[in-house]
């Protein structure tokens, strides 16, 4: 009975207050699922506001599954192009073609079937169930754990494990209304319970929320240290442009074009120009000007000037406008 007056305050307040999403837009069951799908991949390590315009664009291009499975792979990287994390949709199209054949153009509505697909997880797998199929299951993305967290005051190693925040998420219940019921639960993580300055004002569950009651938001994370790594850049420069080459060497943007790189294993006097975070790497780059001595394989020249043009990494665009800041 707790269960369900916890359910109907949040869906009660969900009908108001949501967001309008281009995902959300009633349409057919099949098209649902390629919009979730396609959303979640999207959503994955990006903020809501960024991915709105890509979704938008994707959608016009690429209607529907079939289509998504045939596309050309460098038109595909252009659509995605400022997302990042290109190796999500690469595993979108392999999911694409995947589901094509094997499940007669239709995504599975099982999470065992779901999460063989390249790219989906736990938390995809459970949020396109949710979701797209409406079956009562609650992901467990960033938001919701906020939620949860502040709601049962989580703030011990133990108690935030991932383990412990399946078995806790049963204080929210189900509801028929179970793709709408999990999309409220985000919202609320994204609207109201915000990392900082929650506006427990506007909560409909904050009455019963122990973080409200004592009056301590504080969030406790237990992060992995970021990976501190050393490369040497390469700069290539002939009539104005600057050598690329394919990625071959490294993990990160795989077969991407990237300028030629090695990596320093603890180097001493280390004196960086740049630094990245990627995934759990900190990148430091240290840019060293040199002279074509003889011909790279799998390399190109590009025009600055011309960026646009080139189906390029975000990693690498920013790395030749600062190039071009600093000449």
């Amino acid at each position: 009975m707790k269960e369900l007056i916890i359910t109907n305050k949040i869906l009660n307040w969900y009908d108001i207050h949501k967001r309008t999403l281009p995902w959300r837009k009633k349409t057919s069951s099949k098209k649902k699922q390629y919009y979730t799908l396609v959303s979640e991949f999207m959503l994955q390590q990006t903020q809501v506001a960024t991915v709105i315009p890509y979704f938008n664009r994707f959608i016009k291009y690429i209607p529907n599954l079939e289509a998504l499975a045939k596309f050309n792979d460098q038109k595909l990287i252009k659509l995605w192009e400022g997302l990042g994390y290109y190796s999500r949709v690469k595993n979108l199209k392999k999911t694409a073609q995947i589901v094509t054949k094997n499940f007669n153009k239709n995504l599975p509505d099982n999470l065992l079937d779901l999460k063989s697909l390249p790219g989906i997880g736990d938390y995809t797998a459970s949020a396109i169930m949710a979701i797209a199929f409406n079956k009562p299951i609650i992901p467990l993305d960033g938001n919701i754990e906020r939620v949860l967290k502040r709601y049962l005051y989580l703030k011990n190693e133990n108690q935030i494990q991932k383990d412990n925040l399946v078995k806790q998420k049963i204080i929210f219940g189900t509801s028929i209304r179970a793709s709408d019921y999990a999309q409220a639960l985000m919202e609320l993580g994204a609207l109201i319970c915000k990392p900082t300055n929650p506006y427990c004002e506007k909560c409909p569950i904050s009455k019963k929320c122990k973080s409200f009651i004592k009056k301590d938001f504080a969030l406790i994370k237990f992060k992995k240290d970021n990976k501190e790594k050393y490369f040497l850049l390469k700069v290539y420069k002939k009539d104005n442009k600057y050598l690329l080459v394919k990625n071959k060497n490294f993990n990160f943007l795989k077969n991407f074009n990237i300028f030629p790189m090695q990596e320093l294993i603890k180097p001493k006097n280390f004196k960086k120009n740049l630094n990245f975070k990627m995934s759990n790497m900190n990148m430091n780059i240290k840019i060293q000007n040199d002279r074509m001595i003889k011909p790279m394989s799998f390399s190109y020249w590009i025009d600055p000037k011309k960026l646009k043009n080139y189906t390029l990494p975000t990693f690498t665009k920013k790395i030749v406008t600062y190039l071009e800041n600093h000449r």
